[in-house]
């Protein structure tokens, strides 16, 4: 029983009879390799070619099954005889830019067949189009002949541009974005002049004809005074508006004043020589002055002549200096007024002969009264008399101060608001 797990062990060992390894070289042999070329097969090249075709025959097919659309009735009747304006593929661009139907204009015919360039040429809508070249051919060109001249170019200052209005980052797209608009800048004439439609030095009738004409064909017209971003340029376009709302915003303003030149003009030969001038200053200085100058300089003058008449009374008269001098001593000197009154009655009790006097006549008040007994207070009646005839000299000494201070006019009562001055001795009587 033991034998067999060993007899086991033994095979489980042994390696197991195997066929040879096979080599690299047969294995290749063994790999399946392509036919040979067939004598009567077509060139390479040849092949090539063919299927290149076929390929471009079927991307043909293809196109044609997408049919392209029929033009517009607007690309119909923009012929060659009212613009030039060949069409251009369908723009689509980014946040709803670009558009359909889109032609390139580049000039305007004229009905007598003259061509009115736009400088640069502008891309747009075919409706758009069509209006810049009736608004050229019925309105610009008649009035560019009432100047005496024809129109030979229209400056284009921005047509189709994918940005947001008045080119703010972020705000709503503009109808240039649309291909729906035109920048015009001013038109110029066959003779050389730039009629800028901005300039307020253009004639104002020229211009208001030009705005009236605008309005008339576009739906929106922004110009000077309008906003900040159309002070150079004028703005049209055909947005499409509720009701058929339309926007004409363009004040035709005046020419701006003359400004006065910085320097003065030179003088004249014909002015008077500059010491004739100031001769006539001074004579007109002496002319304005007063009557009472004057009556002294005559006066003068017959003095030294000693051909001027002379009274007993003028002589006699007291001078003016003499009058002043004789006024200001005869004149009283002034009240004193109750405030420096009081001030000078306080002044006068504070004084210190009175009030060694005040308190002699305290002395004898008490003397004559009695002395208080030694074994006590003195009596309060004693006490009240002595306070009377205190208080009573203290007024009267006050009174005469008062006199003396201002004799011309006696003290007055000084009141405040209704009331008395504060009393000392108020409360003893």
């Amino acid at each position: 029983m033991a034998a067999a797990p060993a007899a086991a062990k033994s095979h489980r060992s042994a390696p197991a009879a195997s066929e040879p390894a096979s080599k690299p070289a047969d294995i290749a042999a063994k790999v399946p390799l392509p036919q040979p070329r067939p004598a009567d097969a077509p060139a390479r090249e040849a092949a090539k070619g063919k299927d290149d075709a076929a390929r471009g025959e079927a991307v043909a097919g293809a196109k044609e099954d997408v049919k392209a659309p029929p033009p517009s009735a607007c690309r119909l009747a923009l012929t060659d005889e009212v613009a030039i304006a060949p069409s251009i593929p369908p723009i689509k661009g980014p946040g709803g830019c670009g558009g359909e139907d889109l032609v390139r204009l580049e000039a305007v015919v004229l009905p007598d067949k003259r061509r009115v360039a736009l400088t640069p040429a502008a891309t747009m809508r075919c409706p758009m189009a069509t209006a810049v070249a009736n608004w050229v051919r019925n309105d610009v060109a008649p009035l560019a002949e009432r100047l005496g001249s024809a129109i030979t170019a229209l400056d284009n200052f921005d047509s189709y541009q994918c940005r947001g209005r008045n080119n703010v980052a972020g705000a709503q797209l503009s109808e240039h974005g649309r291909a729906n608009a035109l920048d015009v800048h001013g038109f110029k004439l066959a003779d050389g002049r730039m009629i800028d439609l901005t300039d307020r030095a253009q004639p104002r009738d020229l211009r208001e004809a030009v705005l009236h004409a605008v309005c008339t064909h576009f739906s929106t017209v922004l110009g000077p005074d309008s906003d900040w971003y159309h002070e150079d340029h004028i703005h049209l376009d055909l947005m499409e508006r509720r009701n058929n709302y339309r926007i004409c915003q363009w004040d035709v303003l005046d020419p701006l004043p003359k400004v006065a030149p910085l320097m003065p003009a030179a003088r004249p030969d014909d002015a008077p020589p500059r010491e004739t001038a100031e001769a006539g200053t001074e004579s007109s200085r002496k002319t304005a002055s007063t009557p009472a100058e004057r009556n002294g300089t005559s006066r003068g003058g017959s003095e030294e002549t000693g051909a001027g008449p002379s009274t007993a009374a003028e002589s006699n008269a007291p001078s003016a200096s003499e009058g002043a001098e004789r006024s200001d001593a005869e004149e009283p000197p002034p009240a004193q007024k109750p405030a420096d009154a009081a001030r000078n009655r306080r002044t006068a009790s504070k004084s210190a002969p009175e009030q060694q006097k005040l308190g002699a006549d305290a002395a004898e008040a008490r003397s004559s009264t009695g002395k208080p007994s030694a074994g006590g207070p003195p009596a309060a009646s004693d006490k009240g008399k002595t306070r009377d005839a205190a208080g009573r000299d203290q007024r009267a000494q006050t009174s005469q101060g008062a006199e003396r201070t201002s004799p011309s006019k006696p003290a007055s009562r000084k009141r405040h608001h209704g009331r008395r001055s504060w009393d000392p001795f108020r409360g003893l009587f």
